[in-house]
C-alpha cells in the first residue's frame, strides 16, 4: 500500500521547513474550530509558501505573504457569498450530498475549509467526510464542477502531480521531469526563487 505522504515528500525533494511554527497552526485551528489534516500540515510546513508546477498555490499560517489564515478567511467569505450551487446538476456533483451535509458552509468547523488553489481557477477544500471517507478532499474546478475525492490530501496531491484529473473537469496535465517550485520573496525586492525536486524518471 502506497504511503502517499512519503511519496509526495520524495517527489518534492529537500524540505524548506523555514516556517515550521506549531503556535501558528494552533491559532489557526482555534479560529476554525477544527483541526486540519496532519498530512496537509506536514506538506505545508515542509515547503510553503510555494507555487508547484506553475499552478498550485500552498500558503503557510506563519508567513507574512501568502498567509494561510488570511487566504482561508478571504476565500471562505467569497464562497459564502457566491452562487456555488448554480453549477450543481444533481446528487453526484452536489457537495452537500457527497459530504453528508444538510447545508454547505465555508471556513466553519463542519463545512469546507480552503486548503489550496490554482491559478487556473480551481479550489481545493478539506471536508469532514467525503463519500464516507474521513477528512476527504473536495475540489471545485475552473469550470465550476464539484468533485469529492475520498482520500487524504497527500494522496490527492500525489495524483495531481502525476497528471491525474484532480483539479476539476479536463484538468489532468502531466509535467515530465522534476517537480518545479517557485518560492515568493521573503522580503520586498527579492526575486522569486526557483527550485526543482529530484528526477522522477517520468
Amino acid at each position: 500500500m502506497t504511503d502517499y505522504l512519503q511519496a509526495v515528500l520524495a517527489m518534492l525533494g529537500p524540505e524548506e521547513g523555514h516556517l515550521t511554527d506549531p503556535a501558528a497552526w494552533l491559532e489557526l485551528e482555534e479560529e476554525l474550530g477544527r483541526t486540519l489534516p496532519a498530512d496537509y500540515k506536514r506538506i505545508v510546513d515542509a515547503y510553503a509558501p510555494v507555487q508547484i508546477n506553475g499552478h498550485l498555490d500552498l500558503a503557510h499560517p506563519a508567513s507574512d505573504s501568502w498567509n494561510l489564515g488570511a487566504v482561508m478567511r478571504s476565500t471562505s467569505a467569497t464562497w459564502a457569498g457566491s452562487s456555488w450551487e448554480s453549477h450543481v446538476t444533481g446528487p453526484d456533483d452536489d457537495p452537500r450530498v457527497f459530504c453528508g451535509l444538510p447545508q454547505l458552509s465555508f471556513g466553519t468547523p463542519e463545512g469546507l475549509v480552503p486548503l489550496a488553489s490554482t491559478d487556473q481557477g480551481a479550489y481545493v477544500f478539506a471536508a469532514r467526510q467525503v463519500h464516507g471517507f474521513s477528512e476527504g478532499v473536495v475540489v471545485q474546478g475552473s469550470e465550476g464542477d464539484w468533485v469529492g475525492h475520498p482520500m487524504s490530501f497527500a494522496e490527492w496531491l500525489y495524483r495531481y502531480l502525476i497528471g491525474e484529473e484532480m483539479a476539476g473537469w479536463d484538468s489532468g496535465t502531466f509535467y515530465s521531469g522534476p517537480v518545479q517550485m517557485e518560492y515568493p520573496p521573503a522580503v520586498p525586492g527579492q526575486p522569486v526563487r526557483e527550485a526543482s525536486g529530484p528526477e522522477r524518471g517520468m
